[in-house]
């Protein structure tokens, strides 16, 4: 059995999503539990990490109830305003609610520097403080500046979403994986196996362009700092669940098929305290 430690699901209204633009159509509707319950069933997954989709504390409290509804959501990732006065508060609140593992701040969206804001590491170390963990959103160009953040956090655990969105669609490897192999290089630091199929050409790719990039993740972090996730529905513009779960299965069966139960449910236990 297996975990998926990132999911989304939304209520879809076109302004408070509004990443999801004119050339995501399969995405402008609604997401919900009920929509994914038999594919999990199907694929031997016993529960999820539900993962922030908007930037809003209405958004905990959404996926908190879905939560309380569906035993399945083991977890969640929420979003709260980390450069806010008010911050300790808000984390003292969120603190109730056992399945609020931890939070992210949608960075691949914000300029250069935003990480290393004064505001943001002190949001950061409260967020530590108090028994959070951070996912770290960000576009393969910006690690840059999570090389410079991790610095800033020697000791404190982080989980990179989306191996850093590489280019995949633009065959761009060589610069990615120097500096993710410098991330991982950072003991504490895992690694999201998830969203790859969307940085590859929606619908056209294949397991010989997707595979070079799992070769760096796995060297680089191991098998036991590498987490599965889904990314669905988001997925679903470049392929089905069921495709990228196979896709993955056969790389670890084949290169660490002693770490499968890793990389599919132990990981995510142990770094979300699921």
């Amino acid at each position: 059995m297996a975990i998926d430690a990132h999911m989304h699901f939304w209520k879809y209204d076109p302004v408070e999503y509004d990443w999801i633009g004119d050339s995501m159509k399969k995405l402008q509707r609604d997401f919900l539990p009920g929509d994914i319950e038999k594919t999990l069933e199907q694929e031997n997954i016993e529960g999820v990490v539900a993962v922030q989709a908007c930037q809003t504390e209405g958004e905990n409290e959404f996926l908190k109830d879905l939560g309380e509804k569906y035993d399945f959501i083991k977890g969640i990732v929420g979003w709260v305003d980390l450069r806010s006065p008010d911050l300790e508060k808000r984390l003292a609140y969120f603190s109730q609610f056992k399945k609020i593992k931890g939070f992210r701040h949608v960075v691949q969206g914000e300029p250069p520097g935003f990480l290393l804001q004064k505001e943001f590491i002190r949001g950061i170390n409260m967020l530590l403080d108090a028994g959070f963990v951070y996912d770290i959103l960000v576009y393969h160009h910006q690690l840059d500046d999570v090389l410079k953040f991790q610095q800033v956090f020697p000791g404190k655990n982080f989980i990179l979403d989306h191996c850093a969105k590489p280019n995949i669609a633009g065959r761009d490897i060589t610069e990615w994986s120097i500096k993710m192999r410098e991330a991982a290089s950072h003991q504490l630091t895992f690694c999201k196996l998830s969203g790859l199929l969307t940085e590859a050409n929606w619908g056209q790719w294949s397991a010989n362009d997707i595979f070079p990039y799992f070769d760096v993740i796995f060297e680089a972090f191991g098998p036991g700092r590498v987490v599965f996730g889904s990314d669905w529905p988001v997925v679903l513009e470049s392929g089905e669940y069921h495709q990228w779960k196979e896709l993955v299965t056969q790389y670890v069966c084949k290169n660490c098929p002693a770490n499968e139960e890793d990389v599919f449910h132990n990981n995510a236990v142990h770094f979300y305290n699921l």
